[in-house]
């Protein structure tokens, strides 16, 4: 493993809620702060990286988001990850936890009743896993809050991953970024070159480096990723190493380049959001 000093604090609380007291909520509500939320699992990713690698990156970007934010005078506040969701397609793997999505839905629920109740307006969800049923669950949870707790809750997510879910667009409740990542002959999409990338510029004291570069491509193509994502057996045959993609490949300085082109993509998008709510106000 790195030795070298982490990036970011690994505390996936530092930064966020859990670190301030109750007056600063107060505040913060007061002033109008909008409230960015990161929903990951807690799965494998391959003999390199760590079973909370889709905690650990969504936390990473939200930090970049709300300086981004804070730099627009936009107020925003850090709501503690949720680190159980929905994990059909690794399911199998050990290390891996699944929630049902209707668990997940209601605790969605209960955590925009408490914001709700504290004076929050605005919330902004950000998925930090691939996983469609995983993804499309989120958007449930997001479209209950509005409906029935009256919060302006919102899912942020990329125009290549809304077209992927086959979620109908221009819905209120769904903040698009253009954003999409670099793609190449092979499919890439866990634990690859740009998983590791990212977690390797913000944790490298978590990345088993030494391990990385024994790593061969797994050379998927499209056909070969619609089977893994049928999960289950099909997902341990076809990465029995619990990767898909090539994360020999990987670097820290293309995981800092993906990070802040994402997290500034997301400000914009949110930035709009804010603003249009103000117009409506």
């Amino acid at each position: 493993m790195s030795r070298h000093p982490a990036r970011e604090e690994q505390s996936i609380f530092h930064g966020t809620m859990a670190d301030m007291t109750y007056p600063e909520i107060e505040q913060a509500s007061r002033d109008g702060a909008v409230v960015l939320w990161a929903l990951g699992v807690i799965e494998q990713h391959g003999p390199h990286l760590p079973l909370g690698t889709d905690v650990y990156v969504p936390t990473a970007r939200l930090r970049r988001v709300q300086r981004g934010l804070g730099a627009r005078g936009i107020k925003a506040v850090i709501a503690p990850p949720c680190y159980w969701g929905v994990n059909f397609v690794t399911g199998l793997f050990p290390g891996t936890f699944h929630v049902r999505p209707e668990i997940l839905v209601e605790l969605m629920l209960d955590v925009f009743r408490s914001l709700r109740k504290d004076g929050f307006q605005q919330v902004f969800c950000f998925s930090g896993h691939g996983e469609a049923r995983h993804n499309v669950t989120i958007d449930e949870g997001v479209r209950r809050g509005r409906a029935e707790v009256g919060l302006d809750a919102h899912v942020v997510l990329s125009q290549a991953l809304l077209k992927r879910l086959g979620l109908e667009p221009g819905q209120p409740h769904m903040v698009v970024t253009p954003a999409e990542r670099p793609s190449g002959k092979f499919m890439d999409v866990h634990a690859g070159a740009w998983e590791t990338s990212v977690v390797w510029a913000s944790y490298p004291d978590l990345v088993r480096t030494d391990i990385v570069p024994t790593l061969r491509s797994t050379d998927f193509t499209a056909a070969d990723l619609a089977e893994w994502r049928q999960g289950g057996e099909a997902a341990l045959r076809k990465t029995p190493d619990g990767y898909l993609g090539d994360p020999a490949a990987a670097s820290p300085e293309a995981g800092l380049r993906a990070l802040d082109e994402e997290a500034e993509a997301m400000v914009e998008a949110i930035a709009r959001a804010v603003a249009g709510k103000s117009r409506k106000a």
